[in-house]
């Protein structure tokens, strides 16, 4: 299957996957980060050859897509559900699956894989030796697995600044790595990964073949970058020990030195190009510079604007907070001289009321005292009706002959002391 590349998308779901820095993400990392890890794929290529293949921690599924170039069958397993979906969206292989799942708890049977590998994984996991035991389960009698992580002392190091990796829950010396592996594996070889420097020639008409001369003598374990171990489960067999440790070792990928070169290429011209293009870019960063100080420059003049707007309005709220306090008062004056009003006029209100029930009763002696007029009127008109009929029957008394007899002899009543009815 070597030279058929996976099918590659550049799909929405993929350019909506944010890079964290520590995912790597192909197209949005620098060049040497992808290759520092494409360069363990490619290492780990050579043992995954029509083999059953499982990449633990895949990520977003780059290397995985690399193995499946060589090996029967890959999965790629990742307990990050976004980097699944832009594996599986960007890797389409017919023997290429991507799975979620958890390097403690693989859902997969005993003996299920030929080859397991797990770059860059290890160091964050808490629960790292449950991993090393579910690799040693799943993986063939005849199998191998390969790991890798940094070292410790080299990462402390680099990492000085900035301080340790947040996404980092356990990190590994050389010897706790070699002895934790040895604990769980029977064989363990051990590898250094540097980067290095390099001139290669290359014939006009490329062939396949490569040979690789590497000066410099060996490499501490305490100085290297990352540590990479070939781990196997057949019977445990001595030879030279690696970097010094007291690790067994086998040559589970020979013992020769691998060279990974991602390109042939001139690297001083791309390294030219790519300052030619750090340049523009830094061209374009100091435009972008020059704008935004002229836009601050503007909204610092927009801001002293307003911070005078702001002081007019704050003397206007003070006059405003004066006059609200003279009327303030005012209101207060005011209240008060209400509530004399109000208690004048309670007062008046019952002075009144006091006198409208005087009146009431002055009303009633009136009707009474009328009533007693009228009754005394009547009565006095039924008096003059009996004056008036005794007047007229004494004017008869004196008309008539026999009174004018009796008084010329003496006799009957005298008129002079009859009552005076007039």
């Amino acid at each position: 299957m070597r030279g058929s590349r996976p099918e590659r998308r550049n799909s929405r779901s993929a350019a909506l996957f944010e890079f964290t820095g520590e995912r790597v993400i192909p197209d949005q990392v620098d060049r040497d980060l992808l290759n520092e890890h494409l360069a363990r794929y490619a290492f780990a290529a050579r043992l995954a050859c029509g083999k059953r293949v499982l990449d633990a921690g895949c990520g977003t599924g780059y290397g995985s897509a690399e193995l499946a170039e060589s090996a029967r069958a890959v999965v790629g397993a990742d307990i990050a559900a976004e980097a699944v979906a832009y594996a599986r969206e960007r890797y389409r292989l017919a023997n290429l699956y991507f799975e979620r799942a958890s390097c403690g708890a693989l859902p997969h049977r005993d003996a299920a894989f030929d080859l397991v590998v797990a770059f860059e994984v290890i160091e964050h996991l808490r629960d790292w030796r449950d991993f090393l035991l579910e690799a040693r389960r799943v993986l063939a009698p005849g199998g191998q697995f390969v790991v890798s992580t940094p070292n410790k002392r080299y990462y402390a190091e680099s990492r000085g600044r900035v301080g340790p990796n947040p996404f980092h829950a356990h990190e590994f010396e050389f010897e706790e790595f070699c002895a934790e592996l040895s604990a769980v594996f029977p064989i363990v070889s051990l590898f250094l990964e540097n980067h290095v420097e390099g001139v290669v020639f290359r014939p006009v008409e490329w062939e396949d073949a490569a040979e690789v001369r590497v000066d410099g003598g060996e490499t501490p374990p305490a100085e290297s970058h990352f540590f990479v171990a070939v781990c196997a489960l057949h019977s445990r067999r001595e030879s030279r020990l690696a970097g010094g440790s007291a690790c067994p070792t086998s040559p589970q990928a020979s013992d020769r030195t691998f060279v990974y070169i991602p390109s042939a290429a001139n690297v001083l011209r791309e390294r030219e190009a790519h300052i030619a293009l750090l340049e523009g870019e830094l061209r374009q960063k100091n435009a972008w510079l020059e704008a935004a100080k002229q836009e601050l420059v503007k909204l610092d003049q927009e801001h002293r604007n307003l911070i005078g707007e702001l002081e007019e309005r704050n003397r206007w709220a003070e006059k405003l907070n004066q006059e609200l306090a003279a009327g303030g008062a005012q209101i207060v004056k005011l209240q008060a001289e209400l509530g004399a009003a109000t208690e004048w006029a309670q007062h008046v209100d019952t002075a009144l009321a006091a006198k409208v029930q005087e009146l009431t009763q002055c009303v009633e002696y009136l009707h009474q005292a009328e009533k007693t007029v009228e009754e005394r009127t009547r009565w006095a008109q039924g008096l003059d009706a009996e004056v008036e009929q005794l007047r007229g029957k004494l004017a008869l008394l004196e008309a008539s002959r026999w009174v004018r007899l009796g008084r010329s002899v003496g006799l009957g009543p005298d008129a002079d002391v009859a009552p005076n009815l007039k």
